[in-house]
């Protein structure tokens, strides 16, 4: 019903000539994030409602990082809303609050070679389903954005979630901060890729030096714009160092 609700509310994105992301922010920015869902968690008995979502997962490189967060009730959050919405010093500004006044974050990752034998979509759930686990204390009720997790607890699955429940907002906040983090911090080892600025999505940049340098270690590598890269992967010094210790191991036990 409430997918049904948001399409009706939106306009014909071909009539106002705009692209489907566009489209899609357009409305994002329209949608009110509130303790709707939560209250209604609430309501049922439940007292630690956790919201849980997920960033990375249209990136060329490295890992889909999940958050989940159980907010205090006492303590409202103000400013909260689908991290996407929102430049990166205030991201920045609200993962220190959220960290400060939540009752509970975790954080998880599932790497890029994850990613490819399983696709996206189950490493996302995985890396939402991991979170959920590590809270400390556990969730008793769960809201997560558009997909529905495996596990026990009774949960809610939003469309557009993190734009609509303030619980999914703050895990998508912490996880784009986390994930940002993590992808910066690799720029110096891979410096012709700009991950920097780009955080490994498919820039003009990227996919330029990806034609011209081939991808890394840490790519995706069922990702079209990465197989289809002319040149072979890169492979780091101490990967090659990693094979070859590997292969002396072999050789002396074969020897033995």
């Amino acid at each position: 019903m409430l997918a049904v609700a948001l399409r009706t509310r939106s306009k014909d994105p071909k009539a106002l000539g705009l692209s489907p992301a566009a489209a899609k922010l357009r409305l994002l920015k329209r949608l009110r994030c509130t303790l709707k869902f939560e209250k209604r968690a609430w309501g049922t008995g439940a007292r630690l409602v956790a919201g849980a979502d997920e960033v990375g997962r249209g990136s060329l490189f490295g890992p889909v990082v999940a958050a989940a967060v159980i907010l205090d009730p006492a303590y409202r959050i103000r400013g909260l809303r689908d991290s996407k919405l929102l430049p990166a010093e205030r991201r920045e500004e609200l993962a220190v609050r959220i960290r400060e006044h939540s009752i509970a974050i975790a954080i998880a990752a599932v790497d890029s070679a994850r990613i490819d034998q399983i696709n996206i979509y189950q490493a996302s759930r995985l890396a939402i389903l991991h979170a959920v686990r590590q809270l400390a204390p556990a969730a008793d009720y769960l809201l997560a954005d558009a997909v529905r997790i495996d596990c026990d607890l009774p949960q809610l699955p939003i469309i557009h979630g993190d734009a609509l429940s303030a619980s999914i907002a703050a895990a998508s906040i912490i996880a784009k901060v986390e994930r940002d983090r993590m992808i910066s911090a690799w720029d110096p080892v891979f410096p012709m890729y700009g991950l920097a600025s780009n955080k490994g999505y498919s820039t003009p940049h990227h996919i330029a030096a990806l034609r011209e340098h081939g991808p890394s270690p840490l790519h995706r590598q069922s990702f079209a714009p990465v197989w289809n890269a002319p040149i072979p992967q890169e492979v780091l010094s101490f990967m090659l160092e990693e094979v070859a210790a590997s292969a002396e191991e072999v050789t002396v036990h074969l020897e033995s």
